[in-house]
Formats: C-alpha cells, structure tokens, sequence
C-alpha cells in the first residue's frame, strides 16, 4: 500500500513540476512528430463507408466520439425562450436597422439573459446573416453611446482600466474593427452577435455560472465544457432567429473568431440548422491538426483553459499520438454544408499549416457526397483563397479578424447562396 501511494505522490509531483515549467511551443516543421491521421470515413468496427446512407451512420458515431473525448455532451434542451425588443434605430443612412434583442432562457428554476445585437439590411425579403459571438460586449464593437454595457464578468484589461471584471465606458467601440458592419449589411447580410460571457464567463469557476447554472447536476469526464457551452448558446439564438421574419433561416452562417472559431465548429456539428460555418484562426481544439503538436497543443491549452473541454481531453495532454480523432473529423461533421477556414501567417500558435492540412483531410467526406471539398492539396499563397464546399485563405498578418476575412467569407457565401 506505501509503494502504491508513493508511486501516485511520484506522478502528482511530476505533473506539479510540468505545469510549473514555461510552454516553449515547436515551430519546426522538422520537429513535427510523425503521425497518422485516422480515416474520418472508416467505421468503430473497421468498415469502409462507401455512400451517404453510410456517412450518416459514421457521422454520429464521430460526433458521440468527440462529444465523449473532447468537447462533452450538451444537455438536451427542455427549457422556454422568451424574447423582448429593447430598442430599434435605423442606420448607415436608414439603409439598415440597428436593434437590441434580450433573450430569456430558463430551465430548471434558473435563467439567464442573452442580449443579442442586430444589424439588418432594410429588404422585403428576409436576408441570410451571420451570427457569432464578440469577446467584450456589444458595445465595443460598434461606436454607439446608446448600446448597453455587459452586467456580468469580463475580463480585466490595463488598457481599458478594467481591473474588477466590470465593463467600463472606456472600452466602448474599441474592437470596430473586428466587425465592419456597414460593409457587411452593404453586400446584404445581417449580424447578430452577443457577448460570449452572457453565456458562460470565460473563467474556472467550476460551472457555476453562466448556462451551467441550469444544469446543476453532478458533473462527470464527458460533461461539456465552456466551448459546448457557447455552441450551446449560438442554438439558442437561432431558435430565437426562427422566429424572427426579417431573416433567412435557411441561410445561417455561424462565425467565430480564436476560442469562439472552435464553439462555431462544434456548434457547426451538433446544430444541422447552421447552414454555414466559418473557422477563424480557431488553432488548437478547433480546426489545427492536434497530433502535430505545433504551436498551442492539447497540453498547453487544457493547463492554460481546463473549463474549455470535458475531462477526458485532459488524458490527452503531450499525449497526442493516442488521440483517436483528430480536428479534420470536427470539419468532417459540418459536410455537407459549406465550410470556410481561415489562418494568419504570422499566428503560427494557431498552426496555420495544421488547418489548411485539416481541410484536406476533411475533403474526402464531401466528396463521397458527390461534393468538392477543398479543391486543392497544396497550401495556397497568401490573399489566394480558394473555394470548393470547403473553402481556406491565409492572409498576411496576426491573430485577428479582419475586413479582408469578412469580405472572402461573404463571397463564399455569395457561391454557396446562389446570390
């Protein structure tokens, strides 16, 4: 019995001393481990899917395995919606209404608010739109005194002057530039965002907070982290959406950005109502390769985010190489609707190689759809897009979201749309 409590006091200490030591990142290609990827088309059971019929009953085999190994199972969803417009003002020369949508969801005795913000352009005809999340509220995203500020947790930034988790006027309109509105709803596409910690604050607070709240019960390795969390809420709003007759609810573009890009992914896979989904600089856990361990790994990121995935991704830090899937089997689960995936050149934490790579390896799932995937194989040259029913660009630049990236994703969708 010592020897044994030893030996488990020898692996807490080692892994004590791990999460100690600073995360140097490979950014070699020729320090990339050897790996080979699993067959997003071969069955548990060894067999070959062969047609759509097929790939039905694979798909959900992959999604219960990345829901079990990854993300964690979101729970199913009993509770009521109710919904009041807060405000509605037209804009960009009453070409476009701006307004405020506050959503309230409730199950369990609990509820939690969502305060949606909305651009639309002024058409007889309902419009396609995207919908993502922003990462400090609505009101940083457009310069607008009459926007509200986020009641609850956002994150402190010296900048700003947010140093106890509460929004400041000071930040008010400081991420325009990650959401050029007016050029989006000029080429006749709506937004509807909503700050991510409306629905689950991005923080270890042991799921206490946020949607978690509703869902009180004992937790286990297969309970959703905060990315199903937020894929969870982007659901959410579009039963909200469904209701709403100035847009589109066939033509719904998820978006996301980093952390956001990888809730846009699994929200992509678990919401077939998502008629589109784009990946921007999602990186590890969203559309990178995992078993390349280049730049952010599977380690870095459940030291860095443990509240991100469910437990049983932990068994998978510097454990790459046991994984068994892999994130071009996320992109898989979004066929055979369009998908877009973007990278930086300079946001090698992300791996862009690693996402352009995933793409391909998507690709033969669409294609036993009779659809294109990614036409290519070999990583294109910068502000190259190319465009299949998958479509990827890398750009000149960091991590971020740019209006060159807006414009290749709605002319994506402009193809996938027919407009």
């Amino acid at each position: 019995m010592k020897k044994i409590n030893f030996l488990l006091l020898g692996i807490t200490f080692s892994f004590a001393l791990q999460a100690q030591q600073p995360f140097v990142p490979n950014y070699d290609e020729s320090k990339v481990p050897a790996y080979q990827l699993p067959d997003p088309l071969r069955n548990a059971d060894g067999t070959l899917v062969s047609d759509k019929a097929g790939w039905v009953e694979r798909r959900a085999e992959l999604y219960t395995l990345l829901a079990n190994e990854e993300f964690g199972n979101i729970p199913q969803w009993k509770g009521t919606l109710t919904f009041k417009e807060v405000s509605t003002r037209k804009i960009f020369d009453n070409k476009a209404l701006r307004r405020e949508v506050q959503l309230t969801l409730s199950d369990n005795g609990k509820s939690i608010l969502f305060n949606l913000l909305i651009f639309q352009p002024v058409s007889s005809k309902p419009v396609p739109f995207f919908l993502g999340y922003n990462f400090d509220g609505n009101y940083t995203i457009v310069s607008d005194k009459d926007i509200s500020l986020p009641v609850g947790w956002v994150a402190n930034d010296k900048k700003f002057g947010i140093a106890d988790n509460r929004a400041v006027e000071a930040a008010r309109g400081s991420d325009v530039s990650s959401w050029p509105v007016q050029e989006i709803v000029a080429r006749g596409y709506g937004v509807v965002t909503l700050y991510y910690g409306d629905c689950d604050p991005d923080f270890d607070d042991g799921f206490q907070n946020g949607v978690h709240a509703l869902y009180p019960e004992p937790r286990n390795n297969q309970s959703w982290g905060s990315i199903a969390a937020w894929a969870w809420g982007l659901s959410r709003v579009i039963d909200y959406i469904q209701l709403d007759h100035a847009f589109s609810s066939s033509q719904i573009i998820v978006i996301g950005h980093s952390r956001l890009g990888k809730a846009a992914l699994w929200a992509g896979a678990a919401d077939e109502r998502i008629a589109m989904v784009v990946s921007n600089n999602s990186g590890c856990g969203g559309a990178a390769l995992s078993k390349r361990a280049y730049g952010e790994t599977v380690g870095r990121i459940n030291r860095a985010f443990p509240h991100w995935f469910c437990d049983n991704f932990k068994r998978y830090s510097e454990n790459e190489v046991s994984l068994p899937f892999d994130q071009h089997e996320l992109l898989a689960l979004i066929a055979p609707r369009p998908l877009y995936v973007a990278s930086a050149e300079e946001d090698r934490w992300a791996d862009p190689k690693g996402e352009f790579l995933s793409c391909v390896a998507a690709s033969p799932v669409y294609r036993i759809l009779g659809l294109p995937g990614l036409p290519v194989t070999e990583m294109p040259l910068l502000n190259h897009p190319v465009m299949g029913t998958i479509g990827y660009h890398i750009r000149p630049g960091g991590h971020s979201i740019t209006l060159y990236d807006w414009m290749r994703y709605i002319d994506f969708a402009n193809i996938h749309f027919k407009r």
